[in-house]
């Protein structure tokens, strides 16, 4: 398999707070791979120091083997990395197909963009619907599904998703779910997934980094994470 991405002993602070303490992980290109814990453990600093959108303070990032920290973040994007942030982040007075579009601001490829915009409506039939629609006027799950296809628009090979079942009704998070698992198998793009919902993370999830107060805790292939008894009893609610 081939490293993707490496995340070398970080420490990242806002303002004099720590946010993550010599934090280490890595990906290899194809897995989706999972970061879990509670609010304010460090899952969406992880995040913030990959986009360039928070500094690191000592450490190294490194994406194909190329450093990333120090680099612009719509660098970062051309680079193949696109995010998708907790809170949806949508244009709201946009449509969806200008929402869409905006997540191809890095590319000059007409033809490319297209085909790729047709990808994201056959793979969200609801955005179709919607698409002429402010996006100020979706449902969460909508909006959701608009701020991933946005992502989508980027073509990444590595995906970011901040919490995508935050805010999402229950029954459209079994839909969110099986989303990032086509997505990751159909366009083969790598995907770390932050997320409270454990459960579901690590049911999608290849391999997983358990995360408390901006350290690394545990970590392994997810499949055997969600039958740890310490995972079951700090993150799952007790037995599974």
């Amino acid at each position: 398999m081939t490293e993707m991405l490496s995340f070398e002993n970080v420490e990242l602070y806002y303002d004099h707070v720590y946010a993550l303490k010599g934090v280490s992980i890595a990906m290899n290109e194809g897995e989706t791979v999972a970061l879990i814990g509670a609010n304010g453990a460090g899952k969406s600093s992880i995040l913030r120091a990959i986009t360039g959108l928070a500094p690191i303070r000592s450490g190294r990032i490194r994406f194909m083997g190329e450093k990333l920290d120090g680099m612009s973040a719509p660098d970062i994007v051309r680079k193949g990395i696109a995010m998708v942030p907790e809170g949806r982040r949508v244009f709201p007075y946009m449509t969806v197909k200008d929402n869409l579009l905006m997540g191809a601001f890095t590319r000059s490829d007409k033809a490319g963009i297209a085909s790729t915009l047709d990808s994201v409506l056959t793979r969200f039939p609801r955005l179709k619907e919607r698409y002429g629609q402010t996006a100020g006027t979706l449902s969460g799950g909508e909006q959701q599904m608009m701020v991933i296809g946005r992502a989508l628009m980027a073509k990444p090979r590595l995906l970011l998703l901040d919490e995508p079942s935050l805010g999402i009704a229950p029954k459209l998070v079994q839909d969110i779910a099986r989303s990032i698992v086509a997505i990751s198998r159909d366009e083969k793009v790598t995907v770390l997934l932050v997320e409270q919902n454990s459960r579901m993370a690590l049911s999608i999830s290849d391999r997983a980094y358990a995360m408390s107060t901006g350290s690394v805790v545990l970590s392994g292939n997810s499949k055997d994470l969600i039958r740890d008894d310490r995972i079951k009893a700090a993150y799952l609610g007790g037995d599974v």
